[in-house]
C-alpha cells in the first residue's frame, strides 16, 4: 500500500497552501465531468485490449477517487480510508456465500441474493429499479433499468415477444410521422428505442456497444465512399441516389472484413460478463 499512501500524500500536498493553484480551486462539482471522462477512457482502453493503456487509465480514474476523498476530508465529511472501509464492508455483506454461511447454486442465485440484500439495505418503499444513474448514456440506462425490472419478474417471456413489441412501436412511429405531431414523433421514437434496447438485452447484446460498433462501421464505410467520390472527381452531394447506392455497396464490400481500430479480437456488441451493480 506504499504507493497508494504516496498518492494520498501527493493529492494532500496539491490541495494544501502553497500547492497547485488549479487543484486548490476545485470542488466536487467542478471535477465531476472528469470522473465520467476517465471512466470512458478506461472503457476505451479495455476495448483496445492494451494492458499498459488500461493500467494508465485506471490510475487516472483512481486519481479522481482520491481527489474527491481529499476534498471531503478537508470538510470533515469522509476520507480515503472511509471510502475503502465502506466498499470493503459492502462487498463482505453482499457476498454471504463467500464471507458467510450461505450456499448458492450458481451465479444466477448470487444475483438474486444480491438484489435481496440491496433491497433490505434500502429499506421499505424502495423500488427494484433504484440505483441506475440518470447520467448514464440513455441506451445503457434503458438496458440497466429493464434488467433490474426483469430480475423481479417484470419482463417479456422471450425474445420473440420483444421483437413483436419492436414491430408494434415501429408502426406507432409511422403513425406519428404521418400525423406530423413533433411531440408524438419524439415520444414514439423514444418508445421504439426502448424496445430495441430490450431486444438487445434479451439477445445477450449490450445495446450501447452494439450501437457504437454500428457507428464505427458507418464511419469506415462513409469515409470509403467519400474517398471513392473524390477519386472520380465528384462530390458526394452531387451524386444521385443510384450512384450513392453503388458507392455505398462498394464501401460495404471493401470494409466488410475490417475490425474497428484498436478493438483487438473482441466481437463488437458482444456482452461481457458484468459483476452485480455496486
Amino acid at each position: 500500500m506504499q504507493d497508494f499512501d504516496r498518492l494520498l500524500e501527493i493529492m494532500a500536498r496539491l490541495r494544501a497552501p502553497g500547492g497547485c493553484p488549479w487543484d486548490r480551486e476545485q470542488d466536487h462539482r467542478s471535477i465531476r465531468k472528469y470522473v465520467i471522462e476517465e471512466a470512458y477512457e478506461v472503457a476505451e482502453a479495455i476495448d483496445h485490449g492494451d494492458p499498459a493503456e488500461l493500467c494508465t487509465e485506471l490510475g487516472d480514474l483512481l486519481l479522481q477517487v482520491v481527489f474527491h476523498a481529499q476534498m471531503a476530508s478537508e470538510h470533515g465529511a469522509f476520507d480515503a480510508a472511509d471510502v475503502c472501509r465502506a466498499i470493503c464492508d459492502k462487498m463482505e455483506r453482499r457476498h454471504p456465500h463467500v464471507f458467510g454461511e450461505v450456499l448458492v447454486s450458481g451465479s444466477g442465485e448470487v444475483l438474486r441474493n444480491w438484489e435481496r440484500i440491496k433491497a433490505h439495505e434500502r429499506g421499505p418503499g424502495a423500488s427494484a429499479i433504484d440505483g441506475v444513474p440518470r447520467a448514464l448514456p440513455s441506451l445503457q440506462r434503458a438496458e440497466r433499468v429493464s434488467e433490474k425490472a426483469a430480475r423481479v419478474g417484470f419482463d417479456w417471456p422471450d425474445r420473440e415477444a420483444v421483437l413483436a413489441k419492436v414491430d408494434e412501436e415501429r408502426a406507432e412511429v409511422a403513425d406519428a410521422l404521418a400525423s406530423g405531431d413533433a411531440a408524438a414523433i419524439e415520444h414514439e421514437i423514444g418508445d421504439l428505442l426502448l424496445a430495441v434496447a430490450n431486444l438487445a438485452r434479451k439477445s445477450d447484446v449490450e445495446p450501447e456497444a452494439a450501437l457504437s460498433a454500428a457507428v464505427d462501421r458507418f464511419e469506415r464505410r462513409f469515409r470509403h465512399a467519400e474517398s471513392g467520390a473524390r477519386g472520380s472527381g465528384t462530390d458526394l452531394g452531387a451524386l444521385d441516389a443510384a450512384a450513392l447506392d453503388r458507392l455505398w455497396q462498394s464501401a460495404k464490400a471493401a470494409t466488410r472484413d475490417e475490425a474497428p481500430e484498436g478493438r483487438g479480437a473482441a466481437r463488437p456488441g458482444a456482452r461481457r460478463s458484468r459483476p452485480p451493480e455496486r
